[in-house]
Parts: C-alpha cells; structure tokens; sequence
C-alpha cells in the first residue's frame, strides 16, 4: 500500500461512517415522526369522537330547548286564552244587560222620536261591542250564543249589517229561498260582519259595499264587493291562512293593534263548515269577499216572526200621530234599481236528494247606488228607519241561550 492510498482509504472510512450516522439518525428521526404520526392520528380520532359527541349533545339540548320553549309558549298562550276568555263572557254577559236596558228604554221612551233615535244608535254601538267580544272569545277557544230557530238569508245578512259603524254604505241586493239552520245563524252572521267592517274601513267613506246573494249549485253565496284599493299577493296569501286554518291560531301573532277579522272568520268557518276567501277582485277594482254556505247548512224552512214584533207594531203605530199617516215605515235604505227578473218556467218543482227545492242558476246582481244626495231627515223619520232596521236585524241576531257547549 503506498502513502497515497492511505489517506484516501482513510476518508472513504470516515465517509462511510458519517453516511452510516446519517442513516441511522435518519431511520431513527423517521421512527420518532412516524410515532408522533400515530400519536397525531390518535389525537385526530380522539377529537372527531368529542365533536361526534359534542354534535349529539347540541343537537339533543337544542331539541330539548325547542320542546321546552314550545311548551312555555303553548301554556303563555293557554293562559292568555283562559285569561281574556273569561274577562270577555264577563264583558258579554255587560253586553246583554246593556241590551236589555236598551230595549226596555225603547219601550219606555219610544214616543218621543229624538229619544228613540238616540237609543237606536247606543243599539247599533252595543251591537259593535258584541261583535268584537264575540270574537275574542272564539279565538279563545269559546262559543257563540246559538238559536234554536232558523232565519232567512236575508236576515242574517242585515243583521251582520247591524253590527258594523259604517252600516249605512251597505247594500244587500238579492234574495232566496232558503234559510240558514238554527247553529250556523250566528257565525254566519258575525263572519259576514268582519268581512264587511274590513270592506267599509278599507275603502273610501263614500264608496258602496254590496251584498250580492246568489244561490249556486252547491249552496248559497253571500257576496261582499267593496271599492277599495284591493289587497296584495302577500296580503292574499296571509288571508288565505287565516281563512283556512291548518293549526291553532296564535292571538299573540295577530299584530299590535291585533287584526281580528280573518282569523276570527277563519276559525268559524272550519268550526261550522262553510267557506270563505277573499282572493277575488271585485266590480269596482276592490276586494271581493265570499262566503259560500253548503246545502248541508240551509234549510227551506220558513223563520218564524220574532216574539217581539207586536211591540213593534205597536210602536209604529204610535208614530204617525203626531205627523202626517203614513201606511208603514220609510225604509232605512232608499230603493235601488233591481234588474228584471227573467220568467221563470212553470211546472212542479225539482228538489235534491236532502229534500230542498232545487235552484236555478241566476246571473250576478249588481246595483250601483245613486249619488244624488239623499234629503235631510226629520227626527220622526230618522226614528222610523231606525226603527225599521233594527226589527230586520233583530230577528237575525236573537238568541235563546249565550254559550253553545258543543258543536250544535
């Protein structure tokens, strides 16, 4: 071996011996991060076990807290019901009294003409507390007073007329021949006064409303046009809610000031049975509002005159002998246009298969009022027509009893 192979040697040793210490510090770093590796994926797992957990736990403690506050909310809202349920039959049966001081003041005062008008406007104001009363109690889950007699068509349309401020602006054009059974008198009627309230409160003061009647093949509509500015899609949509009530209404979700009508009308209607939409427009460019009563709620039995009707004729009667006689008293509304009726064809009369005369279809009624401006009245006139309403809507809202336990 010379000198020069020497040295040579010797650093290939020490080049293999660092290339051998770099080896093994290599495996054995590669050793220590493939265990910090393994350590990292048990960690990982560990940690995706606690979020797995962690997610169960939410979930079950926020459905637990929606149960929960579900729960508070139902009871807050059965208690409010029970609350202003039982603070309204108490303003109900204050209502009734009030009606019966009323009346016994007409008997008492009724000569006295200015006396009598006066006490037919405390009615018509009385009539307008009932009806909110009444509905505050249905939206509680309570009942309406019932009868035990059926009134005509027409006469439930003028006795909703009756409870409305703007009763004046109301025109009821058409007639049938059929009346509403005994349990379904009183929704009707207040359904078809919410509906006209909304129909004289959202159109302007000198603007008609009419209540067309027209007999359909499946029952009897009641028809409420009005000339205002009409109702939106999302308005429609949210009426249609109302109207068609698929769960139990919430009173805290009618607004502040609360809005009653729909909701009102909604829960009466599927109670009873009868439809209502207001997803129409009408004649004149407003809403237009239907009830449509089935055959199952009409009758053709004929109402029996009220009990009270000798009073009233005696009252009448009383009238004209301080004025020039007059055979009967003015009506409230002057006489519109009625269109001609087509002739109808002679020959015994079809009925259905529950027993009522079959109806023939008829074309829509549509009067529009004069606008000539109507002479002022006497107070013994004002009092006559005064009086003339309030016997036609009288026997449209009279009750035997207040509260209905059940369906009727």
């Amino acid at each position: 071996m010379t000198f020069a192979q020497g040295p040579l040697l010797w650093a290939l040793v020490v080049v293999a011996l660092i290339a051998v210490g770099a080896v093994l510090r290599a495996r054995k770093t590669n050793i220590g991060l493939r265990r910090q590796n393994a350590e990292l994926h048990q960690q990982r797992d560990m940690l995706q076990r606690q979020r797995d957990e962690l997610h169960v736990a939410h979930t079950g403690l926020t459905h637990q807290h929606s149960t929960e506050l579900a729960d508070v909310r139902r009871d807050a809202e059965e208690e409010t019901k029970a609350v202003l349920k039982a603070a309204v039959r108490t303003l109900q049966g204050l209502a009734d009294e009030q009606q019966v001081v009323i009346e016994n003041a007409q008997q008492k005062y009724g000569d006295d003409p200015g006396m009598l008008a006066d006490l037919m406007a405390i009615d018509h104001a009385n009539s307008q507390f009932g009806r909110r009363a009444q509905g505050i109690a249905v939206l509680c889950g309570g009942w309406l007073g019932r009868r035990e007699t059926v009134a005509s068509v027409f006469d439930v349309a003028r006795s909703a007329q009756g409870r409305i401020r703007q009763f004046d602006r109301v025109r009821i054009n058409g007639q049938v021949n059929f009346s509403v059974v005994s349990k379904a008198v009183e929704p009707v009627a207040v359904v078809l006064a919410e509906l006209l309230a909304n129909a004289t409160n959202y159109s302007a003061p000198g603007t008609p409303v009419e209540i067309n009647i027209q007999a359909v093949p499946t029952g009897v509509c009641l028809i409420v046009d009005d000339a205002g500015l009409g109702m939106g899609q999302e308005e429609k949509d949210r009426a249609a809610a109302l109207l068609a009530p698929r769960a139990a209404i919430s009173v805290s979700s009618l607004g502040i000031p609360p809005q009653f009508g729909f909701a009102v009308s909604g829960v009466l209607a599927a109670r009873y049975g009868f439809r209502v939409s207001v997803d129409s427009v009408s004649p004149y460019g407003g809403v237009r509002a239907v009830v449509l009563l089935p055959d199952e709620l009409l009758t053709g039995d004929v109402p029996s005159p009220p009990p009270v009707a000798a009073h009233h004729q005696a009252e009448v009667a009383a009238l004209p002998r301080r004025q020039a006689p007059a055979p009967s008293p003015t009506p409230l509304f002057p006489p519109v246009a009625q269109p001609i009726a087509a002739p109808q064809p002679s020959g015994p009369v079809s009925t259905t298969a529950g027993g009522l005369p079959k109806r023939r279809r008829k074309s829509p009624v549509s009067v529009v009022p004069s606008t000539e401006p109507e002479p002022v009245r006497s107070n013994e006139e004002t009092a006559s027509r005064l009086g003339a309403f309030q016997r036609g809507t009288r026997s449209g809202r009279d009750m035997t009893t207040m509260e209905g336990p059940e369906f009727q």
